[in-house]
């Protein structure tokens, strides 16, 4: 039988817009749309529109003050603090009723899968993992991912697995949950000596009764898609298996691309479409079918983030899109009158997508989740030494 699945969108969450020059641009939420649209895969999928989520929802992780400043902020910007007011988190108009309504969508999708009318669940404007609980970070405002999982505990579930993929390190969940050994944190992403936001080290591996319950897996630049997926596999699905969750909570961001202009991994479109694949695989075998995937950071705002994202909608609806498909021609064009870039013509990079079972080897992937598995793996009972764990 295929998993019920829900979409939700709205035009609103273009609100949320930074301004300027800066680089996350709405205009990739935009185009995603657009693209599952041109490609038929939205046909028959009425998208659920989000409201703005209540302050006391958002309180399950941000403190009173902050919600104030950031309510505060476009009428008095200067000298406001809590991170807002930077050049990464400029302060802009209605930024509050935007960030909550970001916010407010991956509640939705967390109450479609609590209450049974769904199994999997996606809002590609949500994924906003930097916030921390008392101030905006790295583009981000408020935690939607952490306030999502926050209300999911309250409603039925004990045992949430959250993996985050972004580029970046998933900090401001991890530190959400990083006592807490109900929600088990995995991040995956470039090392934290080469990228912002510095953090994401192995030993970071949670505290008290959360112990092992905090994953990093820090990758080195210019890890590719095979590595990629290799290392993924020596580290993810055992943990995920031997943990057992309820739901799987996922970050999909796609600045792992390797035209990402703020970072240095080197996935493809076809490496993005193959991890969403593993991530459905994941929640189906391990986690009773139950997937709430959100979107996150990508800054390829023409030639990524839209095929990516297109294909993680359709990977979650089992309306999977084959590499080679055509991008409709008025997507291309509406696309050509934003930019001045050449634009793919189909929803591959011409990827083969393949990788080796891991093994101790030398190289500095396997070597980076070997440090990942001797940290973690122990307290889970499993064998960081033995590729069968």
């Amino acid at each position: 039988m295929t998993p019920r699945a829900a979409v939700v969108w709205t035009p609103e969450f273009l609100r949320y817009d930074l301004g300027g020059e800066h680089p996350l641009d709405p205009v990739r939420l935009d185009l995603t749309m657009r693209l599952a649209t041109g490609l038929g895969i939205l046909e028959g999928v009425e998208p659920l529109v989000p409201e703005q989520a209540p302050d006391e929802e958002i309180r399950r992780i941000h403190v009173p003050s902050y919600l104030a400043a950031v309510k505060s902020a476009p009428d008095n910007p200067f000298g406001v603090g809590h991170g807002l007011g930077t050049e990464d988190n400029p302060v802009f108009f209605d930024m509050h009723e935007a960030s909550a309504l970001v916010c407010g969508g991956s509640l939705l999708a967390a109450r479609e899968i609590a209450e049974g009318r769904a199994d999997r669940a996606v809002n590609i404007a949500g994924g906003l993992h930097h916030a921390m609980a008392d101030h905006a970070s790295g583009f981000c405002v408020y935690n939607d991912c952490a306030v999502a999982i926050s209300w999911l505990l309250d409603h039925g579930f004990d045992r949430i697995a959250y993996i985050d993929v972004d580029v970046h390190h998933g900090d401001g969940v991890q530190a959400a949950f990083y006592s807490d050994p109900r929600v088990l944190t995995i991040s995956l992403h470039q090392h934290p000596m080469t990228l912002w936001p510095g953090t994401g080290w192995p030993g970071e591996y949670g505290e008290g009764k959360g112990a092992g319950y905090a994953v990093n897996l820090p990758l080195p630049p210019g890890t590719a898609d095979g590595a990629w997926l290799r290392a993924f596999h020596a580290v993810v699905p055992s943990l995920i298996t031997e943990f057992r969750p309820q739901i799987l909570v996922t970050q999909c961001g796609v600045d792992t691309h390797v035209e990402d202009p703020l970072a240095n991994l080197g996935l493809s479109v076809d490496g993005h479409r193959a991890i969403y694949r593993e991530l459905r695989q994941l929640a189906e075998h391990a986690a009773g079918g139950k997937w709430l995937a959100l979107g996150g950071g990508g800054y390829g705002l023409f030639r990524v983030v839209p095929r990516s994202w297109t294909h993680l909608v359709s990977t979650v609806l089992d309306r999977d899109v084959e590499p080679h498909r055509p991008l409709p021609a008025g997507w291309v064009a509406h696309a050509a009158g934003l930019t001045g870039q050449r634009l793919p013509t189909e929803m591959t990079d011409g990827r083969e997508i393949g990788y080796e079972p891991w093994t101790e080897g030398s190289d500095r992937v396997d070597a980076a989740v070997l440090e990942t598995r001797r940290a973690v793996f122990p307290l889970h009972g499993l064998d960081p030494d033995d590729p069968r764990d």
